[in-house]
């Protein structure tokens, strides 16, 4: 039996340097290497990674040829792990799909059973889908807000690349439950109403942060930050948090440094906690996903999702490396 996926391949031009192409051809099961569980997938999506992965940016595949997702949803077809049973609905974010192991861009993923998780019977297979690693993500940089002890009454929490996937999610959780949010984005002309509907009481401009790094210590305004964007923006969100306050960072959109000094984390006891979404136990993944049933509007989860059929993902993340998406862009395996 065959099957449709995106497969990525690394080969040597004639004057040997590497080249990276990706492309949307006919599989087998035993080109999807290890694992104990076989699913049918129904849905993807293309996220930051993906983006990269499918259009040849570096760092991002470690193992080729390979099938590029960081997201699988879909019915076990079958399953060694003891875990499940044929035609249970799971998913799975991260945990190395999409960068050392065979991923969500195919009608078929072998994966380890226990790096699933059940879907939540509150969401479809385009929603869980729509919600994946960067709804996941913004969830787990929710939860460390809470745990760090914020609470709405605290004062406004910053979230940075707010129009992006995990930035779109974090607001609708945050005013969800009750936090001032302000979103900080470059495309606040054409976004702002969008962001205020997911949540946000205010826009700020992301050039006001990500300019220059300004002074270490700066005007205290948030009791919390979630950044995706690192580099300038994270420094000067660190320099602007009130004292004992948290930022969480999960992305380098902007770019892998830091331009900052160790001055608000010692003047200000302000904590930066990593929110990392690929190696996150399973422990946390079944809170993460539990607290999104509870507290994710799915009403604004639609509206912030866009759905594409499988050919679709190469020119998709052409527009999500662009910007020119906002929210979630969903993959329809079986389109």
């Amino acid at each position: 039996m065959t099957f449709r996926g995106w497969w990525i391949e690394k080969s040597e031009d004639s004057e040997g340097n590497a080249r990276q192409s990706a492309r949307l051809t006919d599989l087998e099961l035993d080109m999807l290497g290890e694992g104990d569980t076989v699913v049918n997938v129904a849905a993807s999506s293309i996220n930051y990674k993906d983006a990269l992965a499918l259009t040849g940016g570096s760092g991002i595949v470690h193992t080729w040829p390979l099938v590029p997702g960081i997201d699988v949803v879909g019915t076990v077809r079958s399953s060694d792990s003891g875990r499940w049973m044929p035609g249970d609905h799971v998913l799975q974010n991260g945990a190395g799909l999409g960068e050392n192991k065979h991923g969500g861009l195919a009608e078929v993923a072998r994966v380890d059973g226990d790096q699933l998780v059940g879907v939540p019977q509150r969401f479809t297979p385009t929603q869980a889908a729509a919600i994946g690693t960067a709804g996941f993500t913004a969830m787990l940089a929710v939860l460390a807000i809470e745990k760090h002890g914020v609470t709405p009454s605290d004062g406004p929490v910053l979230v940075t690349g707010a129009a992006g996937g995990v930035g779109s999610v974090t607001i609708a959780l945050l005013g969800h439950l009750g936090y001032e949010v302000v979103a900080s984005t470059s495309r606040g002309d054409t976004e702002g109403e969008y962001l205020r509907h997911l949540g946000a009481s205010r826009i700020l401009d992301r050039h006001e942060l990500s300019e220059q790094a300004g002074k270490p210590l700066q005007s205290q305004s948030w009791s919390a930050v979630a950044d995706a964007v690192g580099s300038t923006t994270l420094a000067n969100a660190l320099a602007q948090t009130r004292y004992g306050g948290i930022v969480t960072a999960c992305g380098l959109a902007q770019g892998a440094d830091l331009p900052a000094t160790v001055v608000p984390f010692i003047l200000r006891g302000i904590t930066l906690a990593g929110i990392n979404s690929v190696d996150a136990p399973h422990e946390l993944r079944e809170e993460a996903w539990t607290r999104l049933a509870q507290n994710l509007d799915t009403d604004l989860l639609d509206e912030m999702t866009e759905v594409y059929a499988l050919a679709d993902a190469r020119s998709v993340a052409d527009q999500v490396l662009a910007s020119t998406i906002r929210g979630r862009a969903v993959i329809d395996v079986t389109q």
